[in-house]
């Protein structure tokens, strides 16, 4: 693979750190150097060819390795012929952002790899700052960038955070930029827009669940690098413009049943109705389905996804639940049920 054309940073001290950090200094990362960012794509070439356009301007050395899940509109061809630098892993078929992803970092050498959906754009310092809290903190497997709406005013989203039944939600979605210094609600780890992580903790936890074909595999791998013992760190100073579900079709039944899917088999992997929160999360969840089949979508896709998931999760060892720290329990019933009415009003949302 080539260098991606990188631009050498001429602008401060953050770059020089940056380097620093992937070239082996005194506060390096322990293991091999180097920064690995896997794009996975299905169709939409206009922004696969723009997000690879702007990491070619990015000040921070590194290899882009794009995993095209089945694309029909010639994604594959089109890259290597416009650039040739690049690494392509053709899957032949729509398997899923999961399993797109963990071809990609298997693929992978670095100890630092950058997950970027194709509908982001990012600043040309992007790559340097996201990687800046690995080098402060040995114990940090995670970084979270800050995604901004295309209006750069309005916060897409700053990482994830999780309620007490460990339903994701997008931090900070629609508070002002300038909110991005703020510590609530809880970072419990990065949106798969725009994440880093360190190689040993992806391993230690064997990365994204692929028994989901998408909507919370983010959400699970941060729960579950947290409950290794592995923290996450927030990057205001990593900005992009996240476009959002710009590659399907808004709350369309596929989507609502996958998220359906998704939550029913995280509910089940997590033992989520035999804790203490099990009221809480049956209660939210009818409510969600019911909302979503009376009010809004007029379908059982919701439902039946639920239902898929669960069955899908049934023998399958259970996850252990993260710590206390990583859940914030300020996200209260009332509010997680408003957070899942963004899905429907596009203010707010959930992730699962």
């Amino acid at each position: 693979m080539g260098d991606c054309n990188a631009i050498q940073c001429k602008r401060g001290s953050c770059a020089r750190e940056s380097r620093q950090l992937l070239a082996g200094s005194s506060t390096s990362l322990p293991v091999s150097p180097g920064l690995n960012v896997v794009v996975p794509v299905h169709n939409r070439w206009d922004l696969t060819a723009s997000c690879i356009g702007y990491l070619r301007l990015q000040t921070l050395p590194h290899d882009v390795i794009v995993c095209d899940n089945g694309s029909t509109d010639g994604t594959p061809q089109r890259l290597r012929a416009s650039f040739p630098e690049l690494r392509v892993i053709e899957l032949g078929a729509n398997l899923g952002f999961a399993t797109a992803c963990n071809r990609g970092v298997h693929a992978s050498s670095a100890e630092i790899i950058v997950l970027l959906n194709n509908d982001v754009v990012c600043r040309p310092d992007f790559l340097e700052r996201l990687v800046v809290p690995f080098g402060e903190d040995g114990r940090i497997g995670s970084a979270a960038a800050l995604l901004l709406k295309p209006d750069e005013e309005t916060i897409e989203s700053f990482g994830l955070a999780a309620d007490p039944t460990l339903a994701g939600y997008p931090r900070l979605r629609g508070s002002p930029a300038r909110s991005a210094q703020a510590t609530d609600p809880v970072l419990v780890g990065p949106s798969g827009a725009a994440a880093a992580f360190r190689r040993r903790a992806w391993a230690a936890v064997g990365g994204l669940d692929e028994g989901v074909f998408s909507y919370g595999e983010d959400v699970d791998l941060a729960l579950r690098l947290r409950a290794a013992g592995w923290s996450a760190a927030a990057a205001s100073d990593a900005v992009a413009i996240h476009i959002g579900s710009a590659s399907a079709v808004t709350r369309s039944p596929w989507q609502r049943y996958q998220g359906g899917f998704s939550r029913g088999y995280f509910i089940r992997r997590y033992g989520i109705l035999r804790g203490r929160t099990a009221l809480r999360a049956l209660t939210t969840e009818a409510i969600a389905v019911g909302g979503d089949a009376i009010v809004f979508s007029h379908d059982l896709a919701a439902l039946r996804g639920r239902v898929a998931g669960w069955r899908a999760a049934g023998g399958l060892p259970r996850h252990r639940h993260p710590p206390d720290d990583a859940i914030d329990d300020d996200i209260t019933f009332v509010k997680s049920l408003r957070l899942r009415l963004g899905v429907y009003s596009g203010d707010a949302g959930a992730c699962t």
